[in-house]
């Protein structure tokens, strides 16, 4: 299995942790968050890992050379010149999922125990071009799924803006994302051309409208987004419900 790490923010939530310093290579328990998901996907199953990097880029690169890409094949995409977003990053990447097979698109700032095996699984069984995981939590910004777990939409419930992928059927429930995916190479041919920047969640409203794409409830899961300086503290009692 191959997977995508976004490393390549600017870690803007984490200041001032971030000013000397990437957001991968922020620690909890002394442990980078790099490293946490590097290490989760490899107990997955993967054996292929494709970082992108942008904000203090070179201490990315310098770290998994001198942890020897903690023994699996870790190549970089490199955004320095351009922060391409997550749907362009993702574009950047495409060449790395030339196999054909379903991966793993992991935000380096998500700290979750979610059974990722089961997950992979579940994508392959459902057929669909797109798993993403998703959770009942607090939020402005929502997918909307249908019964069957069917992306139908997003909504800012600030803003009041919906878009709708296709015609509503029913009542939408309101999730958040998790920031874990799975997605099939034939997502590739949703996006869009000649555009380098734009969020891989307008590339799953478009494709929405024409192939399936799942949700993948984890409430019983830990999780958190150690994204955000005020989670870090907390953060460092969660690595054992990791394995870590």
């Amino acid at each position: 299995m191959k997977a995508l790490i976004f490393a390549a923010g600017l870690g803007t939530r984490l200041r001032p942790l971030t000013d000397d310093r990437p957001k991968a290579l922020v620690e909890i328990n002394g442990i980078t968050l790099l490293e946490i998901v590097i290490r989760r996907l490899k107990k997955a199953g993967v054996t292929d890992i494709i970082v992108n990097v942008h904000h203090h880029a070179q201490m990315i690169i310098d770290f998994l050379n001198s942890k020897n890409n903690f023994d699996i094949n870790i190549v970089i995409s490199d955004e320095r010149d351009e922060l391409l977003e997550t749907g362009g990053g993702l574009l950047k990447a495409a060449d790395f999922f030339a196999d054909g097979k379903p991966f793993f698109v992991h935000n380096v700032d998500i700290l979750s125990n979610i059974d990722l095996k089961k997950m992979y699984e579940k994508h392959v069984k459902s057929k669909a071009v797109a798993t993403l995981s998703t959770r009942h939590r607090a939020t402005s910004r929502y997918l909307l799924f249908n019964k069957k777990n069917e992306l139908y939409g997003w909504m800012n419930i600030k803003t009041g803006k919906m878009i709708l992928c296709k015609k509503k059927k029913g009542k939408l429930n309101l999730r958040a994302f998790s920031g874990i995916h799975v997605i099939s190479p034939d997502l590739f041919d949703a996006m869009p051309e000649g555009k380098k920047r734009f969020s891989i969640i307008d590339v799953y409203l478009a494709a929405a409208a024409y192939q399936k794409i799942v949700g993948y409830p984890h409430e019983d899961d830990m999780w958190m987004d150690v994204g955000k300086i005020e989670n870090i503290e907390e953060a460092k009692g969660l690595l054992e419900e990791i394995g870590l």
